[in-house]
């Protein structure tokens, strides 16, 4: 393993953990603090909305700009949006009209959801270059990248509410502000400013023609993620402190569950045979997993029809095996993008698959509100558990091997 690619992988990982730990207590912040103030469900949705469908945008340009300007510098600009997005957070002014305060919160959300995804895709595009220079890490490194990231998450989760108790909402952003400067000098410092810089394609039409593999991948992301959030969002928060849970209580298990979820995530590569080609093993795992996933929740929404005795606690267990399920998904996936993406243009590739992600997120988010509304906790079971089919039925037509790549009519003579 060369020790310069561990190296980048070290400081890019570092990186994302201390992005994501402000990322996880920034989304307890704004639901713990606004549901205190008296925000329906639905409406706590809405404060997620721009910061999810920014996602879509931002995915797609930072796969385009970390191509064509370089890994390094999109990760900077990400970790710089989102200084600015929290920024203008900790502007909100309590004598502001509820209508005004909604307008500043979205905006605002929206600015971090650009941070997020920028730095995701300039992040997991990084793994991708530098797993390239350390034979068979890949599927290693994704899982432990991914994994590690979503347990930082989790303490995140507890974070945010820690920070709200103990210094309230303006000065938990100015904390977190700090804190995500500190880790842009860093990476400043340590990172190669060229790192992934590569040729970015010329045109939409371009860019969008990805092969068969990465289409329908982001096709089961879409619906994958939706599925998560159409009930974990605002679904089951609202319904275990409706139940009777404290705040607390609620912060700590989510925070639990994410930090679960995300060590699952790290060890998926133990859980998945491995194959010598890197997909003959790998893409029947994705579609065994995604029905597992779909069962599970099928079961959850006979079980909540039903409204069996201790219905919270029948939903935390059901939720740690759809967590273990979809962790295990979801890791898989995460490893085929990079399997199935070309290694020239690593960062649109990545850029587009998670740009799926982030619409996935957003429809999940807009339903997750919703349903809720609607019709409690079991219709936005049902949303999720739709949603999980259509992703086996997707699974199904993965192809089991990587598209050769096009050759160029005449010798290209830019290979950086």
């Amino acid at each position: 393993m060369s020790t310069h690619a561990a190296r980048n992988y070290a400081i890019v990982t570092s990186a994302y953990w201390g992005f994501t730990l402000t990322d996880g207590a920034l989304r307890m912040l704004v639901l713990l603090h606004f549901y205190r103030l008296g925000y329906s469900p639905f409406a706590l949705a809405f404060l997620f909305l721009l910061y999810e469908a920014a996602g879509v945008v931002a995915n797609l340009l930072g796969g385009w700009l970390a191509t064509r300007f370089g890994i390094s510098r999109m990760l900077m600009v990400g970790l710089t949006t989102q200084i600015i997005g929290f920024l203008l957070l900790s502007a909100l002014s309590p004598e502001w009209t509820a209508a005004m305060s909604v307008a500043w919160v979205v905006m605002a959300q929206g600015v971090c959801g650009v941070a997020k995804d920028l730095t995701k895709t300039a992040s997991k595009s990084a793994i991708k270059i530098t797993a390239g220079q350390a034979s068979g890490q890949l599927f290693k490194w994704v899982a432990w990248f991914t994994g590690s990231k979503n347990a930082m998450k989790g303490v995140g989760f507890f974070l945010g509410g820690l920070l709200l108790d103990q210094v309230g909402f303006q000065g938990s952003l100015w904390v977190m502000a700090g804190l995500l400067a500190l880790i842009l000098v860093g990476v400043v410092l340590s990172l190669p400013p060229m790192m992934g810089k590569s040729k970015a394609s010329k045109s939409a039409k371009e860019l969008f023609a990805k092969n068969k593999g990465i289409n329908l991948l982001a096709a089961a992301r879409v619906v994958l993620f939706g599925a998560r959030d159409v009930w974990f969002v605002v679904g089951v928060p609202v319904f275990l402190y409706a139940s009777g849970w404290t705040f607390t209580m609620v912060g700590g298990f989510l925070a639990a569950w994410t930090i679960s979820y995300g060590f699952v995530q790290a060890i998926a590569p133990s859980l998945v045979r491995r194959s010598d080609d890197g997909l003959s093993n790998e893409v029947p795992a994705a579609r065994h997993w995604s029905a597992i996933l779909a069962l599970v929740t099928v079961t959850l929404c006979v079980l909540v029809w039903l409204d069996v005795k201790h219905l919270e606690w029948v939903v935390v267990a059901g939720l740690g095996v759809f967590g273990f399920a979809f962790a295990v998904n979801s890791s898989v996936h995460s490893y085929l993008i990079l399997a199935y993406a070309g290694s020239e243009k690593a960062a649109e590739d990545v850029g587009f698959y998670y740009a799926a992600n982030a619409l996935g997120r957003f429809i999940g988010t807009l339903l997750s509100g919703l349903l809720y509304q609607w019709g409690g906790l079991l219709s936005a079971l049902l949303g999720s558990a739709l949603m999980l089919i259509i992703c086996w039925l997707v699974t199904l037509a993965l192809p089991l091997a990587k598209p050769l790549a096009p050759q160029p009519a005449t010798p290209s003579s830019d290979t950086t």
